[in-house]
């Protein structure tokens, strides 16, 4: 199987089924963005892989789960309205991402003001999916198609997950949060 097609060599790509549609059509860039975010959540992983702190392992797993189910988001997302979507995003999804951030958020010391984003560079990378993660969320309600609502309370809580995940690393490795101070 070649990597590339040549198919979108004139600013157009398919979504799943073979619809054409533009670059510019706002799933592919709600996709897209998820991909991106998939992307920096990636990056940062790998700025652990020589760390050790104890919950390394679950935070692994819980990783795993996470950028599978932000895969399949992004299918869903790239799946045209009155089609069958493959991966079927459901509450437990989401239910599983609050559950993971009531834990961690447990462990960690109580926010009393803005921190600035960085620590360590894969909190710092978290931090910047997180930010992806936002615009994700705002790329998908621009659809004009109905987007499951699920779609839009996962990348919701996504964002929330990895502001506690990039705090949870920080704190694990012992880097002190840096306070916004104006």
């Amino acid at each position: 199987m070649k990597i590339y097609t040549k198919t979108g060599d004139k600013g157009t790509t398919s979504l799943i089924y073979g619809e054409r549609v533009a670059k510019t059509d706002p799933r592919v860039d709600a996709y897209g963005t998820c991909d991106e975010a998939n992307s920096a959540i990636g990056l940062g992983l790998s700025y652990l892989k020589d760390e050790y702190f104890e919950g390394k392992e679950e935070l692994e797993q819980v990783f795993h789960k996470v950028q599978t189910t932000l895969f399949h988001v992004g299918a869903e997302l790239a799946t045209p309205k009155g089609k069958e979507v493959k991966w079927v995003l459901e509450k437990n999804d989401i239910e599983y991402l609050e559950q993971v951030i009531d834990r961690w958020d447990s462990a960690l010391p109580a926010l009393t003001n803005f921190i600035l984003p960085g620590g360590h560079s894969a909190g710092a990378s978290f931090h910047v999916a997180r930010t992806i993660a936002r615009r994700a969320e705002r790329s998908a309600v621009s659809i004009v198609d109905d987007v499951n609502p699920l779609v839009l309370a996962y990348l919701n809580r996504l964002s929330d997950f990895l502001f506690v995940a990039s705090r949870y690393v920080n704190f694990h490795l012992g880097i002190k949060e840096q306070a916004l101070h104006e």
